[in-house]
C-alpha cells in the first residue's frame, strides 16, 4: 500500500510490500539445472554429468558440442580442445591427439589435412604452417604422412608440389626423384611421360634429338 510520511521539510511516498509476499526465484548455479518448480534451495538443483554443461538457471543439461569437452561434473561451460587435439563427437570427456598428415587448431572438431605439397608424421600439429614442405623431386597429395619420389617419366622441379609433372613429349626421365627431363636421343622418340626413349622400327631412323612420336622416324634411303 502507499502512504505519505511527512517530515519537517519533505513529503515522500514509500512503497510497502503486501504482507506474505515472496522473494524472486533464484536461479540454479551454473553447472546445475532443474525442471522442477518446487525447489527450496540450490542444493536441490541437479549437477551436470561429465560431458555435459548447464549455464546459470538451466532447466536441463546439454552435451558438449564437437571441439569441446567436459571432463568434470558441475560444469557451466565446456572446455575447448587445445591446439594439437580435436574431438569429433558430442558429449565427450577428453580430446583426441591430432592425426598424422593433419593439423588441429584450438577447438577443432576434426583433424584438418595438410595441404597438398606438404606432409606430417607428428600427431600434435596446430596449424598448416607446421606441415613439412616436400623437397624438389618429390610430391605429397593432400593429407600425406610422408613425401614420395617422382616416378620415372615424371619430375618435380620445385618444392611443395602436390603431384609430379609428366615429361613433355620429346623428353624422358628414366630415374625416380628427378627435377628435370632429358631430350629424347637420336634414333628414338619419346611420347609424353616417357621413362625411356623408344627406338625407331627397323628400316627407319631419326638423326635429331627431341622426337615426340614415331612419325618422326624416316625411311632409310635405298641401299642403306
Amino acid at each position: 500500500m502507499l502512504f505519505a510520511e511527512a517530515t519537517p521539510s519533505v513529503k515522500a511516498l514509500v512503497l510497502m510490500a503486501p504482507a506474505g509476499a515472496m522473494a524472486a526465484p533464484l536461479p540454479c548455479f551454473e553447472g546445475s539445472f532443474s525442471s522442477a518448480t518446487d525447489l527450496s534451495s540450490a542444493a536441490q538443483c541437479t549437477p551436470t554429468e561429465s560431458g555435459f554443461y548447464a549455464p546459470t538457471g538451466g532447466t536441463q543439461q546439454a552435451a558438449c558440442s564437437p571441439g569441446t569437452v567436459a571432463p568434470n561434473v558441475r560444469m557451466g561451460v565446456c572446455d575447448k580442445c587445445a591446439a594439437g587435439t580435436y574431438q569429433d563427437e558430442p558429449g565427450k570427456l577428453s580430446c583426441k591427439p591430432c592425426e598424422a598428415g593433419s593439423f588441429c587448431p584450438e577447438a577443432a572438431s576434426a583433424a584438418l589435412p595438410c595441404h597438398e605439397g606438404s606432409y606430417a608424421t607428428a600427431t600434435n600439429l596446430t596449424s598448416a604452417a607446421e606441415c613439412t614442405q616436400t623437397d624438389p623431386g618429390h610430391f605429397a597429395p593432400t593429407g600425406s604422412t610422408h613425401q614420395t619420389e617422382c616416378s620415372p617419366g615424371t619430375v618435380a622441379p620445385n618444392a611443395s608440389m602436390g603431384a609430379c609433372n609428366k615429361c613433355v613429349a620429346g623428353t624422358y626421365q628414366q630415374e625416380p626423384g628427378q627435377l628435370e627431363c632429358k631430350p629424347c636421343e637420336q634414333g628414338s622418340y619419346c611420347p609424353e611421360g616417357s621413362a625411356r626413349p623408344i627406338g625407331c622400327p627397323a628400316g627407319r631412323f631419326i638423326n635429331v634429338t627431341g622426337a615426340a612420336d614415331e612419325t618422326a622416324c624416316m625411311l632409310a634411303p635405298n641401299g642403306t
